[in-house]
């Protein structure tokens, strides 16, 4: 789709819900994404009305409750600029209500997905998330997220409401990235970890193999990244900084294996594929990313044994080889550092011993 397509689409749906997403943020401000959900222009004669009353009668399915924590969290918007639930509206002004998530096409469903909790307590819910689990509804993936599986374990706590934007999930991974999440479950929390990812005070690093020996031990990719032109749904890096935002991976070689290396990266933002798109960008794609070219035989020989060896890791590990291994933050609470460590899940455990082997008898 082009660009000019998207701001038609955008005029078409100026009054009311918002039909298109993508799962880049529409905009980004003090460092917290946001999605745009719904979007009003207030019509002539409108009678002074608190934005609260004008929303609730317009938006399906919600709550004036609802609408009032939403202008809390500062996503009530009267022309750019976040208002209060007892604003009055005046005609011709522009109301768009917008979220820190994507915008869930349909209501959440509580569903009984078991949860590998690592922490928990009265604040924050620390989760290992495995391979091939959506985050967030939408895009298809109207179920078996995990938002669904919040929404189950919170079902018996009547201050957890999924659809609350003061609590929740503070930052995402991919459906096939593995690894640490924490989630917020008072608005104080979502607050202090929001600041602290802002910040790039929280500890994040990754465990990834990527394809080829690294020549260097560690090293630091520095380019913006953004939508890719000639493909909406993957990302791309733009060294020029003209397009994009600005993004940085520390990553650090683990051991290198005949044409594979295991890697450490360590973010300093966090980007859409961030670490899949700059490891791509210094010729280093991940294992079986097959979005950015991962699932192809690009190091080694060409002969029937060893494409037979590659199709087997690949069967072994089938998804990008990329786990968040490690999350640390200050408790908003307690004030005390948190940090946790989760173990590689089996199926990157299998590759790497596979690569080993391999190595070994290379």
């Amino acid at each position: 789709m082009r660009e000019d397509e998207i701001d038609n689409q955008q005029s078409e749906s100026f009054h009311g819900e918002i039909q298109f997403d993508y799962s880049d943020p529409d905009f980004t401000e003090n460092g917290r994404d946001l999605w745009e959900h719904y979007r009003y222009e207030v019509e002539k004669g409108q009678v002074l009305l608190r934005i609260d009353k004008y929303l609730v009668e317009r938006i399906k399915g919600t709550s004036r409750n609802r609408i009032q924590h939403a202008a809390e969290a500062d996503c009530i918007r009267v022309n750019g600029h976040p208002v209060k639930s007892n604003y009055r509206v005046h005609p011709g002004e522009l109301i768009t209500v917008v979220m820190d998530r994507p915008r869930y096409e349909c209501e959440i469903v509580a569903q009984d997905i078991p949860l590998d909790i690592t922490y928990e307590d009265d604040h924050v819910l620390v989760v290992n998330k495995p391979a091939g689990m959506v985050v967030h509804p939408g895009h298809g993936n109207f179920d078996g997220t995990l938002v669904n599986a919040l929404a189950w374990h919170f079902r018996n706590n009547p201050d957890y409401d999924v659809t609350d934007p003061r609590l929740g999930l503070v930052h995402r991974i991919d459906k096939d990235t593995s690894g640490l999440l924490v989630v917020a479950k008072t608005p104080q929390a979502k607050t202090s970890l929001g600041a602290q990812f802002f910040n790039k005070t929280t500890k994040r690093r990754y465990l990834a193999v990527v394809w080829g020996q690294m020549k260097e031990n560690e090293g630091t990719v520095t380019g913006n990244i953004g939508r890719d032109l000639r493909d909406r749904t993957s990302m791309a890096v733009f060294p020029d900084g003209d397009q994009g935002k600005h993004a940085v991976t520390h990553w650090k070689v683990l051991e290198n294996l005949a044409h594979v290396a295991v890697v450490q990266c360590q973010l300093e933002t966090g980007r859409t594929h961030q670490i899949r798109v700059h490891m791509k960008h210094i010729g280093h794609p991940l294992f079986n990313d097959a979005r950015y070219g991962g699932d192809q035989i690009l190091r080694g020989n060409r002969s029937s044994t060893y494409a037979s060896f590659i199709h087997n890791c690949f069967k072994a590990c089938p998804r990008q080889a990329l786990h968040a291994k490690t999350l640390g933050f200050v408790h908003p609470a307690t004030g005390r550092q948190m940090d946790f460590d989760s173990p590689l899940p089996a199926d990157m455990e299998e590759l790497i011993r596979r690569w080993k082997n391999f190595s070994q008898g290379a």
